[in-house]
């Protein structure tokens, strides 16, 4: 099999170079018949998502330098962070607030 490469171009979109499959969420395959490289959207604001159209450089996208984890930006992780305090315990990704006493109701 041919290698494939992904180039991340900065403040730009993934350059996919090689032969790959791309399938939506719906697991529809799209045709990338004679297309030996291809450029998919990072900024999320292309209109012919999940292909970059060069969006990025009209609304002045910035890139993170590397990949960030969720914690180190000061956010919980994803699915599941503990949150403790007040009479109560929840698990999720949404602030709970404390629940009000009944002369507060």
């Amino acid at each position: 099999m041919a290698d494939v490469t992904i180039t991340v171009r900065k403040n730009g979109p993934y350059r996919v170079e090689g032969p790959i499959r791309l399938v939506d969420a719906e697991g529809n395959e799209y045709d990338l018949t004679g297309k030996p490289a291809i450029s998919l959207c990072r900024c999320g604001a292309s209109v012919n998502k999940p292909f970059c159209d060069g969006t990025h450089s009209r609304i002045g996208f910035q890139a993170a330098e590397a990949a960030v984890r969720r914690e180190q930006q000061g956010e919980p992780p994803l699915g599941g962070a503990q949150v403790q305090g007040g009479p109560g315990h929840a698990a999720g990704d949404q602030a709970v607030p404390p629940p009000k006493m009944r002369t507060e109701m």
